[in-house]
This record gives structure tokens, C-alpha cells and sequence, in this order.
């Protein structure tokens, strides 16, 4: 008589199936999915898991699909929830992603995974100081834990708190000395007074099947200390070699970025502006441009002001955009977003977006919004906040071109990674503001970049003069603040103001010819 053998028990499979996704088998974890699912598909944990190894394998779709069922299941299921905000928030459905956050905060949890996750979706949101919150709590209650530091050394720079995120990624990287994350991150948050970390870093890029995004960390730290140490031949080496490495790796679609500006263009116009009233709040400054252009250098100065609070880079006007429209195009900005939101009210927009950024305000009069990408926003800006004040940064265009080339970004500006794409980008950029300033005349300060670092005192005068603020000195004392920093300039503002930048690009200009001649061929002078 033949014996079937018995299937271990559930719990014994669940301990399998989590204990392979952490020894990094997901596909195997994934076959004992299937099984545990064909014994018990009302299993929570058994989702939980699906959902885990659905992210590991970049399937989003099964990951929200999952945890979904999770808190169908059992409705108390913290993690699940905060996955759930995350994934929705990453997705740029963020009406979905405030009630899957307000889920996770209603259902409080000690455990550290869900305290990284919403100090995660916080940060997107915008909100540091309730991310620090978080991830302060995560690295409490699982200080070996590589990724809840580096966020918590994330954010430290951010606030300003160079020396604490420095000894963080030094943590880090004594524990896992290839860890190709905190090199770039520690390159960033410091000064190199000698090659030895490059050192290092050259040899971990000679191993073999080094992965296209830890190649791209380290040859960006690698260029960053170059420079650091005035080494630019292999500066500029590093920075060509770190953009192949992170084209390879982001999908940049050119054509929606020309279909996107030619709806601007279109349909933004004088006429569309004068249809409908607004909000009456007239707090907000936006200070916006390309990045890497002197943005965070204007709004420090700006926030210098008593009368000023910096709430940093905000993702909330286009979040309300994005409300109000019911838009879930994953694309950040689209033609499609940009379609959905003509017809709004928008005094209901300024309203929404007053209310989402309350808490980053402060307690003064005004506060400055510094997204740079908030340029495309303009005229959304000017119908639903008239009384708003909008200051663009301007800058040579190749020292803007090489100063987003050299830098890399999180998860923004994905055609910076290749020099004709970011030249091509560039033009565009020029095209619609001077759009804007035809239909939208006087609206709009701009700012130079230049003339502000070689003489401070009269173009932030003139700047105040806009802003309708009383004079006040200590605007130009800008860098013995200490407010949040949320941005890639973070680690430079805590100097004086300083002109070293300024035509930096010239001492690449060999390597740097498929830019200029992309600039050439644009008309665009250089």
C-alpha cells in the first residue's frame, strides 16, 4: 500500500518561503508560494509573502495585488498597508496613497520594516521632518539594518547633519565594505582630502558582473572626489563612465517629453489664465529652474528672511494636480496629467495645495516651495495661486547642462544621462519658458545664477524688492542656516556664496563636444 508523503506543515513552509526571498531566491520562493497558496489562499502571511517576492522581482502589479489581499484578510496588517502607500505614492496614484498611509498610521506598529516605510513615503511626500520621525524609530529598533541607516543618513544630510551622515555611511560600509550606495553617498556628504577612498572604489569596480547600478554609484563618488582633489581628467572619465552605466538602466522617453512641452505650448496660453479665479493666499515663493542651477542658493537666501519659513522641495502642487484630476499615469508630468487638469477649479487647486503643505510652512507670512521641475507647472501655478511669486534661476547653458550630467539623481531627470538627450532637453526647457514669458508677462523674476555669486548684495536686493520684502542684512548670511536641505546641493549650502562652479564646464570642453554641438545645432549660445 503506497504512502503519500505528508507536506510539511504551513507555518513550516511560510518559514521557507520567507527564509529563501532573504537568501536572495526569489524565484524558489516563489514556487512555495504556490504551493502554500493551493493549501490555504486566506492565509495572510502567505500574500504577505507573494507581495514580497513580487517587489524582489519587480512585478508591482502582483506586489499591490498581494498586499491588497493582505489587508482585505486582516484589515490590522500594518506592513501591508505602508508597502501598499509606498508602491501607490511611487505609482502617482496619491489618492490611494494618503488612504493606504492613513491605514498604516492608524494601525500603529513598532515593527522597524513599517517605520522605514513610511519615513520613505513621507519623503516623497516631501514631509522630512516626520520622515526623520520614522526613521529614527526603524534604526532604534533594528540598528543592523544596512538600508534603514542609509535613509536615516539620507535625511541627516538633508537637515544639515553632515558629520552624523558621514560616521553613518562609514558604519555601513564597515559592515559591507561593497556596499556601492554608501561610497557614492559618502562621497557626496564630504570633502575628499586624498585618493584613498577612490582607491577603493577602483577596486571594487574591477570585480567581475558588478551590477550596471553599482557601477554607477562608484564612478559618480569616484568623479565627485576627483573633482573634490581638482584631478579632472579622471573626473570627467568617471562622470562619462557612471552616465553609460545609469542610461543603461532608466528608460528616458524623449517623445513624451516633446508631446508634453508642445501641450504647454498649446494650450498654457494668456487666454487660459484669465479664465476663472484662484486662491487668495498669497504665501507661497516658488523657485524653480533646471537643477543643479543655483535654486537652493536663491531660496536659502530668500529663507534667511524673518518673515520667510524654507518647506524645501514639495511635491504637493503637482500631488494636487493629481487629486483633484484623479490622474494615475505613473509619468511624473505627462501631456495626459496636463490634459486631465486644464478644466479644474482651481481655487479649489490653491486651496488643496495650501492645506497638503500646512505643516511644512512654518509660522511666518511666507514660505519658499524650491522644486525645480515646478517650472513646467507655471501657468498651473499662476491660475490657481495669482498671487503667488514665482523666481526662475537662469545659468550658462552648458554649466546647467554639465552640472545635471555629472549628477546622479535619484529617480528624476532621466535624460541627464547622456549629453545630446540633455542638451536636446535643455532647449526644450528654453523654448517653453520663453513661452511663458510671452503670455505671461511680469509674472516671473529671473534670477541669474551668475551675477548673484559674483555680486550678492544687489541681485538679492532686487530679489527681496520683487518678493515685496523689507530689506534685511542677514539675507546675506544665507549659509549660517540650519534648516532642511532636501536636495542634491545639500551638502554644498553650508558655505558662503562662491564662484568656482562658473564655466567649470570649460575644463571639460573636449569631452564635451556631443553637448555643445547639441546646443549649436539649437541656437542656443553658449
Amino acid at each position: 500500500m503506497d504512502h503519500a508523503i505528508a507536506s510539511p506543515p504551513l507555518p513550516t513552509l511560510l518559514k521557507q518561503g520567507f527564509a529563501l526571498l532573504n537568501a536572495g531566491q526569489p524565484q524558489q520562493a516563489a514556487r512555495l508560494c504556490q504551493q502554500i497558496m493551493s493549501m490555504n489562499p486566506r492565509l495572510p502571511q502567505a500574500h504577505f509573502l507573494v507581495g514580497l517576492v513580487a517587489l524582489e522581482m519587480r512585478d508591482r502589479a502582483t506586489a499591490v495585488q498581494a498586499f491588497g489581499s493582505v489587508t482585505t484578510l486582516q484589515p490590522s496588517h500594518a506592513a501591508a498597508w505602508a508597502h501598499l502607500a509606498k508602491l501607490f505614492m511611487e505609482e502617482g496614484q496619491v489618492n490611494r496613497a494618503d488612504a493606504a498611509l492613513k491605514q498604516a498610521e492608524a494601525h500603529k506598529s513598532s515593527d522597524p520594516l513599517v517605520q522605514d516605510l513610511l519615513g520613505a513615503v513621507y519623503s516623497r511626500m516631501g514631509d522630512h521632518g516626520l520622515a526623520r520621525q520614522q526613521f529614527e524609530q526603524a534604526v532604534a529598533g533594528a540598528p543592523d539594518n544596512i538600508q534603514y541607516r542609509l535613509n536615516l543618513a539620507s535625511n541627516r544630510v538633508y537637515h544639515g547633519e553632515l558629520t552624523q551622515a558621514t560616521a553613518d555611511y562609514q558604519q555601513v560600509l564597515a559592515k559591507v565594505p561593497g556596499h556601492a550606495q554608501a561610497h557614492w553617498a559618502l562621497a557626496s556628504a564630504h570633502k575628499a582630502q586624498d585618493d584613498t577612498h577612490i582607491a577603493q572604489m577602483r577596486e571594487l569596480l574591477a570585480q567581475p558582473q558588478l551590477p550596471e547600478r553599482a557601477q554607477a554609484f562608484l564612478h559618480y563618488a569616484i568623479g565627485k572626489e576627483s573633482e573634490d582633489l581638482e584631478d579632472w581628467s579622471s573626473a570627467i572619465e568617471a562622470f562619462m563612465a557612471g552616465a553609460k552605466a545609469r542610461r543603461n538602466t532608466v528608460a528616458f522617453d524623449e517623445a513624451a517629453e516633446i508631446a508634453m512641452v508642445e501641450f504647454l505650448t498649446e494650450h498654457c496660453t494668456a487666454e487660459w489664465l484669465a479664465d476663472g479665479p484662484g486662491s487668495e493666499h498669497r504665501a507661497p515663493i516658488f523657485v524653480l529652474g533646471q537643477p543643479r542651477t543655483g535654486t537652493t542658493l536663491i531660496e536659502r537666501i530668500i529663507s534667511s528672511h524673518t518673515d520667510v519659513t524654507s518647506a524645501g522641495e514639495l511635491q504637493q502642487f503637482g500631488l494636487s494636480l493629481r487629486r483633484l484630476s484623479r490622474h494615475q499615469d505613473p509619468k511624473r508630468f505627462s501631456a495626459a496629467l496636463f490634459n486631465a487638469a486644464l478644466p479644474l477649479d482651481y481655487r479649489q487647486v490653491g486651496n488643496m495645495y495650501m492645506e497638503a503643505t500646512r505643516r511644512m510652512q512654518g509660522d511666518t507670512s511666507r514660505f519658499v516651495d524650491k522644486l525645480p521641475v515646478n517650472y513646467l507647472l507655471i501657468p498651473f501655478i499662476l491660475k490657481a495661486l495669482p498671487k503667488a511669486k514665482i523666481v526662475h534661476l537662469t545659468r550658462n547653458p552648458m554649466d546647467a547642462c554639465f552640472a545635471s550630467f555629472k549628477q546622479l539623481f535619484a529617480d528624476a531627470y532621466l535624460h541627464s544621462y547622456d549629453q545630446a538627450e540633455m542638451a536636446r532637453h535643455h532647449a526644450r526647457y528654453r523654448r517653453l519658458m520663453a513661452h511663458y514669458h510671452r503670455e505671461f508677462p511680469g509674472r516671473i523674476f529671473d534670477i541669474s545664477y551668475e551675477a548673484t555669486a559674483q555680486d550678492l548684495e544687489p541681485n538679492a536686493r532686487a530679489l527681496l524688492d520683487y518678493l515685496e520684502l523689507p530689506w534685511q542684512a542677514q539675507c546675506l548670511q544665507f549659509h549660517q542656516q540650519s534648516s532642511t536641505v532636501a536636495t542634491a546641493s545639500a551638502a554644498q549650502v553650508r558655505e558662503p556664496v562662491h564662484t568656482r562652479s562658473i564655466g567649470r564646464w570649460k575644463k571639460y570642453q573636449q569631452q564635451l563636444q556631443p553637448m555643445l554641438q547639441t546646443l549649436s545645432s539649437e541656437n542656443i549660445e553658449v
